[in-house]
C-alpha cells in the first residue's frame, strides 16, 4: 500500500504509537475505559478520550493533571490546521488543571504521524509552531509550572557596564523580540565587534529574568568553545561576582595539553557537562553549556552526519557519540557565526541540529546566509563593519595586489625540462625529464603541480613590505597566510611554511602551521601563542583560522588561496579589522595574490548581503530511483552519465577489474555513453545492476587513479607587486587614483568659484573659498584624507595641503608642502623685511596655529576662534597690530593661496 492511502489507524499504530514510546521518557499508551483513574496516570497517553466535543484522539496526563491533547491524522493530510480540532477539544474539557481564555487543557498538539505541530494556549497571543517530536511527560510538567510573562525584561532594562551603544541595542531588541513571543531571530554584528561579550551579557540577563534556565550556546571550533569559556569566566556581574560564581558554565571535554593558560602558568580546567544534564533535563537545573557545532551533530544525529572538514583543518570530535536527548534539554539556543554550511547538505544538517530543539533560537553573526535566514527568519539587530570602522571600533585596510603569471595563467612545462614527480601516497619524489610538453592551467596549481619559483617570490614580495613596515613601525607586523592546502604529501601550507623561514632566516618559531592536520602539535596553544606572544610572527593556515579566533595584533592577511564565498572572504576581513591599542594599530594590509581579482569578485559584498547556500549534488541513490520511477528520467539519465564518466577518468585498473561484475570488461566510460539507449532497449536489466546496492558503493566508493602531482624546478615565474588605493569601496593604483583627481582639476578649475580663486586670483582666497572646496572635493569622492594619503604614498608627502594638491594637478611643476611647509613659507613671505614687536610675534605665533588648521584667516576668526578669543580676541588683536591687521590678513591670505 502506498504511503499517501495509509489509513488513519495505521498511522496511528505505525507512526505516532511508535514516536509517543521512543521518546527517552516514553508515554505509556492507553485505550481509554469507562470509569479509568486519570489521578493514578502518571506519563499516560489515553487513547479515545471523551470531551464534550467530541474524543480526542490522545489525551496526556502527567502525574494525575490532563496536559495535552494529539489530534492525529492519517499521513497523506497536512498537520499544521488541524490544530483547530485539538483547541475545540481542549474547550470541551471538564477534566482540566485550568482555564485559559476557554482553553481547559493547555499544550495541544497535531500530527500525521510524520509532522508534528504544537501550541501552548495560555499566553493571551499564542501561536502555533512546528517542533521535531513530542514533548516527554517531564517536559510538559516543567512547561506547566513556568508563566510566559516577560515583565522582568522592561522592568529591568539593561544596565551592563562595558557595553558599547551597539551591543546594548542587540541585546534590547533581542529581548524585546522574546516578550513579543518570536522565537527565532538574528543578531547581524561584524566580525571583531565584541559579538562574544554582547553574547554573555544577553546569557545573564537571560537567566536573571529566571524565564530560562539552560542554554546551550553553540560554537564553530574547538578554538571557540575555549574562548567562550574563558569569556564567561571572566565576565563581572552587576553584582561584582564573577559569572561561572554566580550560574554553572560546561562546556564539551579539551585535551588540558591543548588549553594550558599560557598568561597565567596555571592549566585551564573547564567543567565538562554531565552528560545526564542533557538526557535527563531537570527543571532545577540552571547552567549554560558551551559546545561545538560539530558534537552537537554528533549527539543528536551520529557520527555519519558529522559535518565535512575541509582540507588540513579537521575538527574531530573522537569522544562524541550519538546521545538520546530531548527536545525540551534547552530554553534558548545562541548560535555564533551561524554563517556555517556552505553546502546544502551542511546546510540541511545545521538546520536539524538547530530544529531538534524547542526553544528560542538566536542567531549571531556578520554574514548572514540564505539558509541563516531561513532558520533566524528575521534580523533584530544589526551593526556594519562600515559604521564599525567609521565609529571606530574596527580598522581599515590596504591593499596590496601582487601578480603572479603561474597564480594567473597557469604552467607550461617544456619537453626536457627537470621536474620532480611526487607519489601522493608516500611524499617519495622522483627527478625526471619530461619526454614531451605539458600545459596546467591556474586551478590546478598547488593540485596537480607546484612551482617552487612562484611561491618563493611571492614569500619575496610579502616579506619587502614586511620589512618596510618594521622600519616605519619599529614592530615586525603579525601575519596570517591562507594556503591553499594541507593535503598529505603535496601540501601548500608546508611549502610555504618553509620558504617563509628560508627568507626570513629567523627559526622555526617564529613562522608555524597552524591546521587541524595530525601532523601539528597542539594547535589550539599555537593559536594563544599567535595572539599573545612576540613568536609565531607569522602563521599558515588552510581554514582553521578563517573564523571566529580573535588576534588583534594581525596587521597583514596574506590571500593564496582561492575563496568564492562572500561568507568566507567576509569573515577572514575579520581576522584583520580587529583593534590593539597595545601596538596603536591603525590598519591592517590585505595581499591579493591574484592580481586583485579577489578583491573585484567580493568589491560589492557587503557583512549583510544575504548568500545562498552552494547546491549540492543529488545522491547517487536518489538520482538512480528517479530514472527508476520515471520522474524527470531524461534529466537523471544526463546527470548519471556524467557521473559515471567522471567515475571513468578517475578510476583506477583496479576498478575497473571491480567493475566487471556489472559492466563488459569494466569499461565504464562505454557503458556511460551507451547507457540511454540500454535504458530504451532493456530498461528492467539496466535498472538492475543501477539498483544493486553493491554497483552503487562502488560508484561512490571506486579505488581512485593515485593522482600525479609535479614539482616544477624550471619553472621561472615572473611575481610583481602593487600597493592598491581604497576610495570607499574601490581599490586600484594610487596613481591612476591622482590622473583622476588632476583631470577633474583640469576640466573644473574653470568653473568652480574656489579652483579659479586658486589658479587665478589668489587675493580672493577667503573662509568661503577654502569651505566651498572642500564641498566640491567631497562631492566628487575627492576626500581630503583620501588625497593626502594618496599623495603620501605617490610623493612620500604625507599630509599634503589642499592648495598644494590643487596647484600639482594643475601644474606638475608646482611643488607638494604639507600644512606646515606651506603655513612657515606663507608668514616668512609676510614677514620678510618687516619688524615685530614682541607681542606681535607671540600674536602671530597664534596666527600661525590658526592657519595650520585652517589654510585662511578673516577678521571674524579673531572673535569666535579660541586661540584669539581667550586672548582677548579682535579687540585685543586691533591693538596689537593697529590699522595694518587688515592688510596683514589680506597679505597672509594671498601667500596662502599664491
Amino acid at each position: 500500500m502506498e504511503q499517501t492511502n495509509e489509513p488513519e489507524w495505521k498511522t496511528r499504530k505505525e507512526r505516532i504509537d511508535k514516536r509517543l514510546a521512543a521518546l527517552p521518557q516514553p508515554w505509556t499508551i492507553i485505550k481509554y475505559k469507562e470509569g479509568l483513574d486519570t489521578a493514578s496516570l502518571a506519563a499516560h497517553a489515553v487513547a479515545e478520550y471523551p470531551t464534550e466535543n467530541g474524543p480526542a484522539d490522545y489525551a496526556l496526563f502527567v502525574q494525575g493533571q490532563f496536559l495535552g491533547i494529539i489530534e492525529a491524522k492519517k499521513v497523506s493530510i497536512g498537520a499544521q490546521n488541524v490544530l483547530e480540532q485539538a483547541k475545540r477539544y481542549s474547550r470541551g474539557s471538564s477534566d482540566s488543571p485550568g482555564n485559559w481564555h476557554g482553553f481547559r487543557v493547555p499544550f495541544l498538539y497535531s500530527t500525521n504521524g510524520e509532522i508534528v505541530y504544537f501550541i501552548d494556549v495560555r499566553p493571551d497571543q499564542s501561536y502555533s509552531r512546528q517542533i521535531s517530536d513530542f514533548h516527554t511527560p517531564e517536559a510538559l510538567l516543567e512547561m506547566a509550572g513556568r508563566e510566559s510573562d516577560y515583565s522582568w525584561f522592561e522592568e529591568n532594562p539593561c544596565a551592563i557596564e562595558r557595553l558599547r551603544p551597539y551591543q546594548q541595542t542587540a541585546i534590547t531588541n533581542a529581548e524585546k523580540a522574546i516578550v513579543k513571543g518570536k522565537r527565532s531571530m538574528l543578531l547581524a554584528m561584524a566580525t571583531g565587534t565584541g559579538k562574544t561579550f554582547t553574547t554573555v551579557s544577553l546569557i545573564y540577563r537571560l537567566l536573571e529574568s529566571k524565564k530560562f534556565k539552560r542554554i546551550l550556546f553553540l560554537v564553530d571550533r574547538r578554538a571557540l568553545a575555549a574562548q567562550a569559556v574563558r569569556e564567561f569566566s571572566s565576565f563581572t556581574t552587576p553584582s561584582g561576582n564573577k559569572f561561572d560564581q554566580e550560574y554553572e558554565v560546561y562546556s564539551q571535554r579539551f585535551k588540558r595539553e591543548d588549553l594550558e593558560d599560557e598568561d597565567s602558568g596555571q592549566p585551564f580546567n573547564p567543567k565538562v557537562l554531565p552528560e545526564e544534564y542533557l538526557t535527563k533535563p531537570n527543571a532545577r537545573q540552571t547552567f549554560v553549556y558551551v559546545s561545538t557545532i560539530q558534537r552537537m551533530t554528533i549527539n543528536l544525529l551520529g557520527n555519519q552526519f558529522a559535518l565535512p572538514q575541509s582540507d588540513g583543518d579537521n575538527e574531530t570530535e573522537d569522544d562524541a557519540g550519538k546521545l538520546d536527548i530531548p527536545i525540551h534539554a534547552f530554553d534558548i539556543i545562541i548560535a555564533d557565526e551561524c554563517h556555517r554550511g556552505y553546502s546544502a547538505g551542511e546546510a540541511a544538517i545545521w538546520r536539524k541540529v538547530i530544529e531538534h530543539f524547542d526553544c528560542i533560537r538566536i542567531g549571531l553573526t556578520a554574514t548572514p546566509a540564505a539558509h541563516t535566514m531561513a532558520i533566524f527568519h528575521e534580523i533584530v539587530s544589526r551593526y556594519t563593519m562600515k559604521e564599525a570602522i567609521a565609529e571606530g571600533h574596527l580598522v581599515d585596510y590596504d591593499v596590496v595586489k601582487i601578480r603572479s603569471g603561474v597564480r594567473m595563467q597557469g604552467a607550461f612545462l617544456k619537453e626536457g625540462e627537470l621536474v620532480g614527480l611526487r607519489d601522493t601516497g608516500t611524499g617519495a619524489e622522483q627527478l625526471d625529464k619530461l619526454e614531451d610538453e605539458r600545459e596546467f592551467d591556474a586551478s590546478e596549481v598547488e593540485r596537480k603541480i607546484t612551482v617552487p619559483d612562484c611561491n618563493r617570490k611571492i614569500v619575496k614580495e610579502i616579506a619587502g613590505y614586511a620589512r618596510q613596515h618594521e622600519a616605519e613601525y619599529g614592530r615586525f607586523p603579525k601575519i596570517l597566510i591562507f594556503a591553499d592546502n594541507d593535503l598529505d604529501h603535496i601540501s601548500h601550507a608546508d611549502e610555504l611554511v618553509k620558504m617563509c623561514r628560508e627568507e626570513f632566516g629567523q627559526g622555526d618559531d617564529f613562522v608555524q602551521k597552524i591546521t587541524g592536520k595530525p601532523n601539528v602539535d597542539r594547535p589550539l596553544q599555537k593559536i594563544r601563542m599567535f595572539r599573545n606572544r612576540p613568536n609565531p610572527k607569522i602563521v599558515v593556515t588552510v581554514d582553521m583560522l578563517s573564523t571566529g579566533v580573535d588576534i588583534p595584533a594581525l596587521e597583514c592577511i596574506v590571500f593564496l588561496r582561492p575563496v568564492k564565498s562572500r561568507i568566507l572572504w567576509v569573515q577572514m576581513l575579520g581576522r584583520g579589522t580587529r583593534r590593539c591599542t597595545e601596538i596603536n594599530k591603525e590598519k591592517f594590509v590585505i595581499f591579493d595574490c591574484f592580481d586583485g581579482t579577489l578583491l573585484d569578485y567580493f568589491r560589492n559584498a557587503t557583512d549583510f548581503d544575504v548568500m545562498q547556500a552552494q547546491k549540492e549534488p543529488v545522491p547517487l541513490k536518489k538520482v538512480i530511483e528517479n530514472i527508476y520511477n520515471n520522474i524527470d528520467r531524461p534529466f537523471y539519465t544526463k546527470v548519471l552519465v556524467r557521473r559515471l564518466h567522471r567515475v571513468a577518468r578517475t578510476m583506477s585498473g583496479e576498478a575497473r577489474e571491480q567493475f566487471a561484475a556489472w559492466i563488459h570488461d569494466g569499461d565504464v566510460a562505454k557503458f556511460a555513453t551507451e547507457l540511454p539507449k540500454k535504458l530504451e532497449r532493456d530498461f528492467l536489466a539496466t535498472m538492475k545492476i543501477l539498483r544493486d546496492e553493491k554497483f552503487q558503493d562502488l560508484v561512490l566508493n571506486y579505488p581512485r587513479a593515485k593522482p600525479e602531482f609535479v614539482v616544477g624546478y624550471s619553472v621561472q615565474d615572473e611575481v610583481s607587486s602593487e600597493k592598491l588605493f581604497r576610495v570607499g569601496e574601490d581599490s586600484f593604483p594610487v596613481y591612476d587614483y591622482l590622473d583622476a583627481f588632476t583631470e577633474w582639476v583640469k576640466k573644473n578649475q574653470d568653473q568652480i568659484a574656489a579652483l579659479k580663486i586658486l589658479m587665478a586670483s589668489p587675493r580672493k582666497w577667503r573662509p568661503e573659498a577654502l569651505e566651498e572646496l572642500r564641498a566640491e572635493l567631497t562631492r566628487n569622492r575627492f576626500r581630503l584624507a583620501d588625497l593626502q594619503k594618496a599623495h603620501g604614498i605617490a610623493y612620500q608627502k604625507p599630509l599634503a595641503d589642499i592648495i598644494s594638491m590643487i596647484k600639482h594637478a594643475a601644474r606638475q611643476e608646482e611643488p607638494v608642502f604639507n600644512v606646515e611647509e606651506r603655513v612657515a613659507r606663507a608668514l616668512d613671505k609676510v614677514t620678510h623685511g618687516r619688524s615685530f614687536t614682541a607681542e606681535q610675534q607671540v600674536w602671530l605665533g597664534y596666527i600661525r596655529e590658526h592657519l595650520i588648521q585652517n589654510l585662511t584667516i578673516d577678521l571674524d576668526d579673531f572673535d569666535m576662534m579660541p586661540v584669539f578669543s581667550n586672548r582677548g580676541g579682535r579687540g585685543k588683536a586691533a591693538k596689537v597690530f593697529g590699522p595694518e591687521l587688515q592688510s596683514l590678513i589680506e597679505d597672509l591670505n594671498y601667500a596662502i593661496a599664491a
